[in-house]
């Protein structure tokens, strides 16, 4: 996969990263369509849907030795999955 490497990137483009990167590992992706309740072929047709995006990073976050691998593996801060997530549909309210 290649690098994100933009702080600026897009909420999308996380969690399009994030979903690539999960999809690299078998059992990981195996975790994540038991999780969500998606099938292969529904999680291929709805990949670039907000709440799927939405899920995936919702999923990203529930490990921070994922979002670490994630964030090392795609370049980018730490952070930028929770700001991420913050910026798609179903987001908590951040009331810190």
């Amino acid at each position: 996969m290649s690098k994100i490497r933009q702080e600026g990137a897009g909420a999308e483009t996380v969690a399009i990263g994030a979903l690539g990167w999960i999809a690299g590992d078998a059992e990981l992706l195996s975790t994540f369509l038991g999780s969500s309740g998606l099938m292969p072929e529904d999680l291929r047709r709805r990949a670039g849907e907000p709440e799927v995006l939405a899920a995936v990073l919702d999923f990203l976050l529930l490990d921070d030795a994922w979002v670490i691998a994630f964030c090392d593996s795609a370049g980018l801060g730490y952070d930028r999955v929770r700001q991420a997530r913050a910026a798609l549909p179903g987001a908590a309210p951040d009331w810190g």
